[in-house]
């Protein structure tokens, strides 16, 4: 074999064994073998980072690499959508996603800089929490009939805090169902938010247990109702919505997934929504996070698909109802 000859059957074995490391199969074998960005698009303390952070501490145990939480707050959560959207889609940068990144925004955002519909690939379902609704408690109304009655003697003058797409809508959805007026005043955080709302700053605030429950339960703030169908067993004396005002057809519920860019690799898929199913059957985790009304459901980056679908429509018909427009 002359030098020539030789040159081109080692570039030929070269290649074939580039190849061979880059293949599918290859990538199956080593996934992941570096660390893993886990996009938390909420403040640091928000409900979504508590839960982002409780899930990647797990999921570590299970992929053998750390699982790190950066937070990209702002825009109800469009910021950090957008950039896990635009990042390579290999397995390393993932979205601790909610009802406000993956269902709702294209409802109320008129030019998103991604398709909410193809932008993502469907990791792992976390689960739910419903929210609680809470005022200031220097507000004279001991009750959410009487915040109510309040708000319908004063017109425009209550204000409410939100800081994400769930609050903001249970909130407008409320005034709609109540058939009263509010102002609401938007928040970069959750935490800012409740700040506010022990201040008196604002007058109400529809949030996360795990934003909302510690201050109820401590006195700082007077919680009025759960927006869930059925009471919490957190906090099984608050009535929900519907009891309260004595309607039907109010229901809230803010849910927590992970997804990654579109056309992610199968096998990164499969190893992330193992390890996300894995966190979600951990004895430690579901205690730790029941405690703040969230219910773990582990199931197939299929089923969660599925599930971003009619949340979609569900969340596109209670801004509709509620009187929303696109923004």
């Amino acid at each position: 074999m002359n030098t020539k000859s030789l040159t081109v059957r080692l570039l030929q074995i070269g290649a074939s064994l580039f190849i061979g490391l880059n293949s599918p199969l290859a990538i199956a074998d080593t996934y992941p073998s570096k660390p893993i960005k886990a996009i938390v698009p909420f403040a640091p303390g928000s409900t979504t980072d508590q839960i982002g952070r409780a899930f990647a501490a797990k999921m570590s145990e299970t992929l053998g690499q750390p699982v790190v939480i950066e937070n990209k707050p702002g825009a109800n959560g469009l910021i950090g959508a957008d950039f896990v959207a635009k990042a390579p889609a290999d397995g390393y940068t993932i979205l601790i996603g909610t009802n406000s990144t993956n269902a709702a925004l294209k409802s109320l955002v008129k030019n998103l800089p991604y398709n909410q519909d193809t932008a993502f690939t469907p990791i792992g379902y976390f689960g739910s929490a419903p929210l609680i609704v809470a005022i200031n408690n220097d507000v004279p109304a001991k009750s959410l009939n009487g915040f109510v009655s309040l708000a319908k003697a004063n017109p425009g003058k209550m204000t409410f805090a939100y800081a994400s797409t769930s609050q903001r809508v249970s909130s407008e959805m409320l005034a709609s169902f109540a058939d009263i007026q509010m102002t609401g005043v938007s928040y970069k955080s959750g935490p800012n938010a409740m700040t506010d709302l022990i201040g008196g700053q604002v007058n109400m605030f529809t949030s996360d247990f795990g934003v909302s429950l510690p201050q109820v339960q401590a006195g700082k703030i007077r919680g009025l109702a759960v927006t869930s169908l059925k009471r919490s067993p957190v906090i099984p004396e608050l009535p929900t919505v519907n009891e309260a005002l004595g309607i039907k057809g109010y229901e809230l519920i803010a849910f927590f997934a992970a997804f990654g860019p579109a056309g992610m690799p199968k096998d990164a898929v499969l190893k992330l929504n193992q390890a996300i199913n894995n966190a979600a059957k951990s004895k430690d985790l579901v205690e730790r996070l029941s405690a703040n009304g969230f219910e773990t459901q582990p199931g197939t980056p299929e089923a969660l698909g599925q599930k971003i679908k009619l949340e979609t429509a569900k969340w596109a018909k209670a801004i509709k109802e509620a009187g929303m427009q696109p923004e």
